[in-house]
Formats: C-alpha cells, structure tokens, sequence
C-alpha cells in the first residue's frame, strides 16, 4: 500500500477496463455488416445454376422479359428475369412453371 491506495484493487479495475475495451472492439468487429468500398464484379451463370429456379422463357430482350414477369405478377406468380451466359431468361418456382407456362402460351 502506497500513499493509502491499494494497488491491487487499483491494478485490477485498469484490468477490467482494458477487458471490457476488448470485448467491445471484438464485439463491433463481429457483427460489422462488413461493407466494401470495392463492388465485385457480377456473376453471370447459366440457367442450371440458379437453385430452385426453373426457366419458363427465353424473351428476346429485357422489355419483353419485363413485360412476361408482369403478366405472369399479374397472375400471383413470382417470377425472376436473369441474365444468362445464353441471355435474359424468365425463371420460377417448380411448383408454378406449369402454370406460368400455360399463361405464358396463352397469348
């Protein structure tokens, strides 16, 4: 004891500070969204190699892609248009690729 301080509990409460300053550096590290300032380059795939998804059309262009993906929303079906390394394609569940083609067909 020097100069009526206890040094132990002195040393161990900078202790405690510089493990809680740890664990709050470790913690925001951990759940940062980890945003790049760099944008990575776009993969284009081909049609397998998009999950669950099935292609119902091949449109000819992005338009017209838009305008199928509409008309197929417009009947409560969800539909994705991609590009592909075989251009833009019209993709939906396997559960609905009958129906949307069906719609599809129908006009």
């Amino acid at each position: 004891m020097l100069g009526g301080i206890n040094n132990g509990a002195f040393i161990s409460s900078f202790a405690g500070f510089f493990v809680v300053l740890v664990l709050i550096l470790l913690l925001k590290w951990t759940f940062s969204r980890g945003k790049s300032l760099i944008e990575r380059p776009k993969k284009v795939g081909s049609e397998q190699e998009y999950g669950l998804l099935v292609p119902v059309s091949k449109p000819a262009s992005h338009i017209e892609g838009e305008m199928l993906r509409l008309k197929l929303l417009d009947h409560g079906i969800k539909a994705s248009l991609s590009h592909t390394l075989d251009g833009a394609r019209l993709f939906v569940f396997p559960k609905d690729q009958k129906r949307a083609e069906e719609i599809l067909t129908s006009d």
